[in-house]
């Protein structure tokens, strides 16, 4: 205490002393957190932040001071690590960039990506596993295959029902997250989650529906595609927060909802971990091995690494390819397809898996292509190898597609510099 003039000056000389450091430090996050979204989102921001913190606090206008108490956070993912989904490892890279700010608990699938289920994982309906200091509820649902409509039904209603279920098993939450995944109903378990918990909602949409299946034709129904659009608004009118992953996918919601009480929306690109995919010179001794297995060594490789689905009209660009083939045509007459300037062999390489995989394969076995080469899904370690064989990427969406999806491939390709 100061009973006299004097010690109250330097009192109030020491608050204001605590008010300007308080505010350089306030600015020098943010001024880290603005470099850092230039730089394609790192995963960890410099000073008291991380960008997955910026996510939940700063971007959407809530508090900004460093927590002293951690707060609950419930993410409904649909899918997680190790499937290989890219929703499923932004989400983990976003839980595991802040468990010092968040007990925070993930309800997902157990690892059924391809369709295929583990045989430890069919024993039990629900798993509880900690990974890297996430909790992890796992629900066991349906095996199914990418073509069969029936079977994929099924699965997903069986995660959602029984996502719903497993909300009563994870206590108090504050916050709760859910992606547009699976369509229309990852935005309704969060509404869910939200009334169970009694828990602010934020809802990040990665690809609009029923505006994606519109476009590509999926349905002529407009019953449902009806009453896919009224539950996604609702989804996005219960929310506290919309998250969109581009400029255009923002503009989609307000013409949702005509410009009248659009709900609060904020724009946040997702990411690729720099310290996981970067560049490597052509003559690395993994990135050699990944072309040599697949015989695109010596070769110049146009590479689509990613799902492989509807959205992405594959079906046209493999029709397009089928000037440039090698091989011989259904009337036995041999092409030999492109070769570049300095000699090399072009060859097509496609990565991945989904609905639309078959129906190329089959397409490329018809028309006797030998410079199309099919490579299944590589693990998140080895991603780094296979994008690194690649001479160009394609990132490709379908008609229709602009405002309402943005390709997960498009964050990691554009780390590779490639010509």
């Amino acid at each position: 205490m100061f009973p006299d003039k004097a010690g109250s000056i330097l009192y109030r000389k020491k608050v204001l002393m605590n008010k300007n450091k308080n505010m350089l430090q306030r600015d020098g996050i943010e001024k880290t957190y603005r470099e850092k979204t230039k730089l394609n989102r790192n995963i960890e921001c410099k000073g008291a932040y991380s960008v997955a913190e910026f996510v939940l606090w700063k971007k959407l206008g809530m508090e900004k001071k460093r927590m002293t108490n951690k707060k609950n956070l419930l993410i409904y993912a649909h899918y997680y690590i190790p499937d290989t989904a890219s929703t499923g490892q932004i989400l983990r890279e976003l839980a595991e960039g802040m468990p010092d700010k968040f007990n925070i608990t993930i309800i997902c699938v157990v690892p059924s990506y391809l369709g295929v289920i583990d045989d430890k994982y069919k024993t039990k309906k629900y798993y509880k596993e900690k990974i890297n200091g996430v909790n992890v509820l796992r629900i066991r649902v349906p095996e199914f295959t990418k073509i069969n409509k029936k079977s994929r039904v099924k699965n997903i209603l069986s995660y959602f029902f029984d996502a719903m279920g497993a909300t009563f098993q994870v206590g108090k939450m504050d916050y709760v997250l859910s992606i547009s995944q699976p369509p229309i109903l990852g935005g309704l378990l969060g509404v869910w989650g939200k009334w169970m918990k009694h828990a602010k909602y934020i809802y990040n949409i990665q690809d609009f529906d029923p505006e994606q299946v519109l476009a590509v034709g999926y349905t002529k129904s407009r019953l449902i595609t009806d009453a896919m659009m009224w539950f996604d608004k609702f989804s996005c009118k219960r929310s506290d927060f919309v998250i969109t992953v581009g400029r255009d996918l923002m503009e989609t919601v307000r013409k949702r909802f005509k410009g009248k009480r659009v709900p609060k929306t904020v724009m946040i690109n997702n990411w690729t971990d720099e310290t996981e995919i970067y560049p490597l010179p052509q003559d690395h001794q993994r990135v050699m091995q990944f072309k040599k297995k697949y015989g695109l060594d010596g070769k110049f490789v146009i590479m689509y690494s990613g799902n492989i689905g509807l959205y992405y009209d594959l079906e046209k660009l493999i029709k397009v390819l089928k000037q440039f083939r090698k091989g011989y045509t259904l009337t036995g007459v041999r092409e030999d397809g492109l070769r570049t300037k300095d000699g090399r062999e072009v060859v097509f390489a496609i990565i991945g898996a989904g609905s639309v995989l078959q129906k190329l394969v089959q397409y490329s076995n018809r028309h006797h292509f030998e410079n199309i080469v099919f490579i299944p899904y590589q693990d998140k370690a080895d991603l780094v190898y296979s994008l690194n064989a690649g001479d160009v990427h394609w990132c490709v969406n379908a008609k229709g597609i602009k405002g309402v999806s943005c390709p997960s491939n498009v964050y990691s390709t554009n780390r590779i510099d490639v010509a």
